[in-house]
């Protein structure tokens, strides 16, 4: 099976449908999928909702999405660094559901690995806790939270075989392994593709059954917050 192509609308090529929901890795400005985020603006693809720990900042990461109107739902951890997503949500264009980041970790893993739905205290007692199964474990109360399972996973990773066996660098192997997990379909932009076969098992990260399309590109490196001392 060929995973290797050419480009980002290459590999999104007849994977787009408007009101689709997307899994999408990245944390902060870190591992942000930046070049199948601009395929699916130039692809035009509306009513997009998008699980996420956030939606990047106005002008990078999900947010060019958000400038176009292409969004329709965010199911996120944070939503700071970005002006318009702030405004369409205040003013009602935008639907937000809020996950703490481990339980939006957790429930892309669950959701990769066939689990429905699991318990977790994270939660309890507060709003998000609304509307959820509640459940005593050992004089505990718990809430149950159910796996996610998109019709695409979009993700950033570092170095990816020919068969899709991915290495992430540093914090970027943050939500981008659970968000591939759980992906019906899972497209990977990496910074170099390696000869089969070249990669030590102990050092892989996310096999290549998750994997079914790759691309190699440029990326652009960029720091959300530059704080340096005075002179």
């Amino acid at each position: 099976m060929k995973k290797i192509y050419p480009n980002a609308a290459a590999a999104l090529n007849g994977l787009l449908t408007d009101g689709m929901f997307i899994a999408s890795g990245g944390f902060g400005l870190c591992g942000i999928p930046e070049l199948l985020l601009e395929a699916i603006k130039t692809a035009g693809t509306k009513d997009l909702t998008f699980a996420s720990n956030n939606a990047g900042v106005d002008d990078f990461g999900i947010g060019i999405l958000l400038q176009t109107k292409q969004v329709k739902k965010m199911i996120s951890s944070y939503v700071g660094e970005n002006a318009e997503f702030m405004r369409q949500y205040l003013s009602g264009e935008l639907e937000l559901e809020f996950n703490p980041q481990g339980t939006l970790a957790e429930r892309m893993r669950a959701g990769g690995c066939g689990i429905p739905g699991f318990y977790t205290k994270t939660g309890v007692g507060t709003v998000i806790a609304d509307g959820k199964e509640h459940k005593d474990f050992n004089g505990q109360t718990y809430i149950l939270e159910e796996g996610i399972v998109a019709d695409l996973a979009i993700v950033k990773a570092w170095k990816a075989d020919a068969t899709g066996n991915l290495m992430f660098r540093k914090t970027a192997r943050n939500f981008n392994p659970p968000a591939a997990m759980c992906g019906k379909i899972c497209v990977v932009e990496v910074e170099e593709i390696v000869e089969t076969g070249s990669m030590d098992p102990d050092h892989i990260h996310l096999p290549g059954i998750y994997v079914h399309r790759i691309i190699q590109g440029d990326h652009e490196k960029r720091i959300e917050q530059r704080t340096v001392r005075s002179a």
